[in-house]
């Protein structure tokens, strides 16, 4: 009995060493292929203080988005300060379409409430664009 309860603890030390040595990383783990945005351990930190949202209509002088932390159909101010970045390079509020993904910084009014879009990144990720 005493032998058949050590070669137990003997089999069951050798199982769970086996599985530890089948899980170790040989190699670096591959990159995602489908992230818009790029690594999230890398942007997370670059996009603290963005807004995100999916573009509902575009005009002038706001920015309509939904999908917001503020809830759906919510409207940003457009003003000529406002920097509009697609994939890395500048564009403007006329390149934005119906369902674009952004990432927005905003200055909200203490007074009024308003929110106004002090930059709107689109496409792939750039981090130098965040700073």
């Amino acid at each position: 009995m005493k032998a058949r309860t050590i070669l137990a603890g003997f089999l069951l030390v050798l199982g769970c060493g086996m599985a530890a040595w089948a899980q170790r990383a040989d190699s670096a783990p591959a990159a995602p292929s489908n992230a818009r945005f790029g690594d999230p351990s890398v942007t997370a930190p670059n996009y603290q203080d963005y807004h995100y949202g999916v573009v509902k209509s575009v005009s002038d002088s706001s920015l309509v988005c939904d999908r917001t932390e503020y809830g759906d159909d919510q409207a940003f101010k457009i003003d000529k300060k406002t920097k509009f970045t697609h994939d890395g390079k500048p564009s403007a509020a006329a390149d934005l379409k119906t369902g674009d993904k952004v990432w927005m910084k905003i200055r909200t009014d203490k007074r009024s409430g308003d929110m106004t879009a002090l930059r709107v990144i689109s496409g792939v990720f750039d981090a130098s664009l965040t700073k």
